[in-house]
């Protein structure tokens, strides 16, 4: 195993543990509100603890169902009420291999019809069979080479 996929292999293990709170829904009013208000804390009192006005606490709720929070201001929050921020990303397709592999096929597949293309106006068609057989052979060598034009 080459140091790039023993990188992304313990990447991908990493967010395997972080696919199982995908399912999580975020509360409406956002996860700061809802937690201070579960705990029974005021806006005051969360306020007291991050030095902020009770309007400062608004302004950060706000921010946080709006999307334009940063992650620092999170983090600070959490902090002020003992709670630690996670944070991380989650392959849709479920794994980074997953992914790579979708990208390898959709390029393996246009380079390939390219070129079968171009040998069926010149009188040289190719079976459907060894067609697909081109695309599994240049999906392998993209997901083995990686090239950067991957993720264009």
């Amino acid at each position: 195993m080459n140091k790039k996929s023993l990188q992304r292999q313990q990447l991908n293990d990493k967010m395997l543990i972080l696919a199982s709170i995908n399912q999580v829904i975020s509360p409406p009013i956002g996860w700061v509100k809802a937690i201070r208000t579960s705990l029974g804390m005021s806006m005051l009192q969360l306020g007291n603890k991050l030095s902020k006005s009770k309007q400062g606490i608004a302004d950060i709720e706000k921010r946080e169902i709006e999307g334009g929070i940063t992650i620092k201001a999170l983090r600070e929050v959490g902090e002020a009420l003992d709670m630690k921020l996670v944070y991380g990303f989650v392959p849709i397709d479920g794994s980074l291999e997953a992914l790579i592999e979708k990208k390898a096929l959709k390029l393996a597949t246009k380079i390939v019809m390219r070129t079968s293309n171009t040998m069926r106006l010149e009188d040289q068609e190719n079976s459907n069979e060894r067609i697909e057989k081109a695309i599994k052979e240049r999906t392998h060598s993209l997901k083995q080479e990686m090239p950067k034009i991957l993720w264009d």
